[in-house]
C-alpha cells in the first residue's frame, strides 16, 4: 500500500484517479482548494485544503507520502511550471525517500511522427495554446530539474474525456498511441488506471509516457 497525494482532486481527472487509487486500498489525501464544494470521496479518503503553487501546502502533505500526484488546473501561463519548480523543490529537500512526482501533463505536448509538436502545428486551436503552453513549460522543466524523481503523463492531444472504465490500455512515450482508425484515445478512468498502474510499478522514471487504446 503506498501513500498516494493527489492534487486537484476536485476535478474531472482527480476525482477518478483518487477513487482508482482509494479502490485499490491505498491511502489516498484528496487535496482541493474549496473543501465545501467538493465531491464525496470513498470512504477512508483524507480531504484537506491546499496549494500546489505553494511549498508550505505541499510541504504539509508531502513528508510522509509516496507520491504525489498533479491534477490540478489554473489560470495563466506560469502555472503548471510553478506547481512543477514548487513539488520537485519541496520533494528535493525532504529526506530520502522522498515522495515521487506523477504530473497529469497536457497531450498537446505529444509529437507527430515527424517530431513537430502539437501544439507547434498551424492547424491547432489558438482557444487552447496558452494552457498547451503552460504544460510544455512544466515538461521542459521537469526534464532540466534534479532531486527529486518524476513522472509527466501525456493523455492523448484529442479524445480524452470521462467515459468507461476497462482496465486496458497500451503506452507510448512522445507520440500518441494510435486505435485501428488512426485516433489516439483514452477514458479519464483508464488514464487513472494507467497512473495508478505507474504508481505501483514504475516504469517511467525521470520521463513522459502516454497511454491510448
Amino acid at each position: 500500500m503506498s501513500k498516494v497525494v493527489v492534487f486537484g482532486a476536485a476535478g474531472r481527472a482527480g476525482q477518478r484517479i483518487v477513487a482508482e487509487a482509494a479502490g485499490r486500498g491505498h491511502e489516498v489525501t484528496a487535496v482541493v482548494r474549496r473543501p465545501e464544494t467538493a465531491p464525496a470521496f470513498a470512504d477512508g479518503v483524507a480531504v484537506v485544503t491546499g496549494d500546489a503553487t505553494s511549498a508550505e501546502s505541499v510541504g504539509a502533505v508531502a513528508k510522509d507520502a509516496d507520491a504525489l500526484v498533479v491534477a490540478a488546473g489554473g489560470p495563466g501561463r506560469e502555472f503548471y511550471r510553478t506547481v512543477a519548480e514548487t513539488l520537485v523543490g519541496v520533494a528535493a529537500a525532504l529526506p530520502q525517500p522522498a515522495p515521487r512526482i506523477v504530473h497529469l501533463g497536457g497531450g498537446a505536448t505529444l509529437t507527430t511522427p515527424d517530431g513537430a509538436r502539437f501544439l507547434d502545428l498551424p492547424t491547432f486551436p489558438a482557444a487552447y495554446f496558452e494552457a498547451a503552453s503552460a504544460q510544455a513549460d512544466a515538461l521542459d522543466f521537469y526534464r532540466t530539474s534534479s532531486g527529486a524523481s518524476w513522472t509527466y503523463v501525456s493523455p492523448p492531444p484529442l479524445h480524452f474525456a470521462p467515459g468507461e472504465r476497462t482496465g486496458t490500455y497500451r503506452i507510448g512515450l512522445d507520440q500518441p498511441v494510435a486505435g485501428p482508425d488512426g485516433q489516439a484515445r483514452i477514458s479519464y478512468e483508464d488514464l487513472a488506471v494507467a497512473i495508478v498502474d505507474e504508481i505501483e510499478d514504475p516504469k517511467f522514471l525521470n520521463t513522459r509516457f502516454t497511454a491510448g487504446y
